[in-house]
């Protein structure tokens, strides 16, 4: 049988057969979608100023005060970044395990809304409490932030699966592409314009309560604007609707269900085949994006503010590429235009392994500056903040503290021979310092650690030959190279979360949308799983480029497997399983 064959009848035998049967409006509800949307728009402050911008940055920093770069565990040397793509690791396995059993349950109870209510309400709290973190000792920081982080992934996650499952039953199969689309549009503005104000308020406010407010304020307002969803979109109609489950009977119902939705995986081959090229795919894209924030901060010294400048141009590039791969769709098809997507991301990727910081060059652009004054050195440090709790960071401060300024008299007193020792102590470190002045003038001393010191890693080679021969030359500071890379990265994301949605969706029984979009969900949180899973442990055995490299592979291989994806038939399966649970058939 081919893979266009859905038992004794073909897939377009099927088109044929239920083509005057309309099985779903024939126009959407415009007040409804744009309630659907606006779920993107409340979500969206949770996955841009929280789990890309900010928190990531927060993270890294807390960690780095309490342990200094990495810190030794049972599985190894673990850094901010390992610890963080565990993180993501742990909330999108607990979602994995239960999203397709929930799928049964809401495809048979009247739950969607009331489920997407619930988890939003863990998501948004658990935002929203990240703000507590300062109450604690600095020791308890980064834990509190990593469990919070850890819930408000579960609430953020399971709602994801009932959402999605609710974009079938918004409007046609031609007018998926747009819905879906505008959906993640809305998201990427509204997550955009909260983003602005956060960064307005960290470049422009001093004091400790606003990366917390940053919190509070991203869980208020996916909260807030959640209520809209909740208000405007119904929940679907149910054809042969369960009453009175208990949870006894409902774990039976979805055991039963889900054994029944295996064994006849043939007839849903397309469908199938197509969540396993999406596991790829999705996985490579999403760990890109999830692990981008504290990547720039642990490996590549960014700042926090050009994290957060960088995300903004990113949101505010990707909403109108959303309706560019619209009407790229429209004009070929939903494959081709996410097909297009996909091989553009490995580009991103390769470019991702070429960043690299510019050596210093001046001066001024040490972390430690000692400069000859008549009889002494003088000491200025770049960040009177950037010595932490961490042990080479201990050992210098108890060593040289009687010799470092602090931020109130600004410089400090050295002479020649503290200064030779200060240098010696600085190769196990992440800092660098240089010398003005008297004998040791003209002497550098660059940490192991500091972001500028390559050479030492497997790929380390592709971003010395990037520095020397395109950064350096052009003058583009690592802040603008991961500026210029992410502008591409907005503009695909702005297409291939969108069109990889609502292909699914195209291929997906309304009568049984959240039953297969739990699967959908459960093959996304799984790949949610290997992506970090794969950077930890690489980044553990080798480093973080080694680790983003391996990103690449997976959207090589869902991209490859797009080829064998055929959408009619899948539509055609679709349309016949409804047609049979809606008594049509016959």
């Amino acid at each position: 049988m081919s893979e266009g064959d859905t038992g004794s009848e073909t897939g377009q035998e099927v088109i044929e057969n239920i083509a005057s049967v309309e099985l779903k409006g024939s126009k959407s509800n415009a007040e409804q979608v744009r309630g659907y949307c606006m779920y993107d728009w409340a979500k969206s402050a949770f996955e841009t100023s929280v789990t890309t911008a900010i928190l990531p940055a927060w993270f890294a920093y807390l960690f780095l005060e309490a342990n200094g770069i990495s810190i030794n565990t049972m599985f190894g040397e673990m850094s901010s970044d390992t610890f963080w793509a565990w993180a993501v690791t742990g909330s999108a396995m607990m979602i994995a395990l239960v999203s397709p059993g929930f799928g049964v349950i809401a495809d048979r109870t009247r739950i969607k809304m009331k489920m997407l209510k619930y988890l939003t309400w863990l998501g948004a709290g658990s935002t929203f409490l990240l703000a507590l973190a300062p109450l604690f000792p600095i020791s308890i920081q980064w834990i509190w932030l990593f469990i919070l982080f850890l819930t408000a992934n579960l609430g953020l996650n399971g709602a994801g699966v009932f959402y999605n499952a609710l974009l079938p039953h918004q409007g046609p199969d031609d007018e998926m592409d747009s819905i879906s689309n505008k959906a993640f549009a809305y998201g990427y503005l509204g997550g955009g314009l909260l983003l602005v104000f956060h960064l307005a308020l960290v470049m422009g406010v001093s004091g400790t309560w606003v990366i917390p407010f940053a919190m509070a304020s991203s869980g208020a307002w996916w909260y807030g604007f959640a209520l809209w969803t909740l208000a405007k979109v119904p929940e679907p109609d149910i054809e042969n609707e369960v009453n009175d489950l208990d949870i006894k009977s409902a774990i039976k119902l979805a055991k039963s269900e889900l054994i029944k939705t295996f064994k006849e995986w043939r007839s849903f081959r397309t469908l199938f085949f197509y969540m396993l090229a999406y596991f790829f795919f999705i996985d490579g894209i999403n760990s890109v994006t999830a692990l981008a924030g504290v990547y720039g901060i642990a490996v590549l010294g960014l700042s926090i503010t050009d994290l957060i400048m960088t995300i903004v141009v990113i949101q505010f590039v990707a909403f109108p590429a959303a309706f560019f791969f619209t009407w790229l769709a429209k004009m070929t098809s939903t494959k081709k235009a996410l097909t297009v997507a996909l091989s553009a991301w490995c580009l991103v990727i390769v470019g991702a392994l070429s960043f690299a910081p510019l050596e210093l060059a001046n001066h001024e652009e040490y972390d430690f500056q000692f400069d000859w004054d008549e009889d002494h050195y003088e000491v200025r440090m770049l960040d009177h903040e950037a010595l932490g709790d961490g042990d080479a960071d201990r050992a210098l401060d108890d060593s040289f503290s009687h010799i470092l300024p602090t931020e109130e008299d600004g410089v400090g007193n050295a002479t020649s021979q503290e200064v030779s020792q200060f240098l010696a102590l600085l190769d196990d470190s992440r800092f660098a310092a240089s010398v003005n002045g008297s004998s040791l003038n003209g002497t550098i001393a660059l940490g192991i650690d500091h972001p500028t010191n390559l050479g030492d890693g497997k790929l380390d080679s592709i971003s010395i030959a990037a520095r020397d021969n395109v950064w350096a030359p052009l003058g583009l500071s690592v802040t603008m190279q991961f500026l210029l890379l992410g502008c591409m990265a907005g503009f695909l994301l702005g297409g291939s979360q969108g069109l990889a949605r609502s292909l699914f969706g195209k291929m997906v029984p309304e009568t049984r949308s959240t039953e297969f979009f739990g699967f959908f969900g459960f093959f996304g949180k799984v790949a949610a799983v290997m992506g970090p899973l794969l950077y930890g442990l690489l980044s553990t055995a080798y480093d973080s480029r080694v680790a983003v490299a391996s990103l690449s592979i997976l959207i090589i291989i869902g991209t490859v497997m797009m080829i064998w994806v055929d959408v009619d038939d899948g539509i055609a399966v679709a349309q016949a399983e409804d047609a049979r649970n809606r008594g049509l058939d016959s």
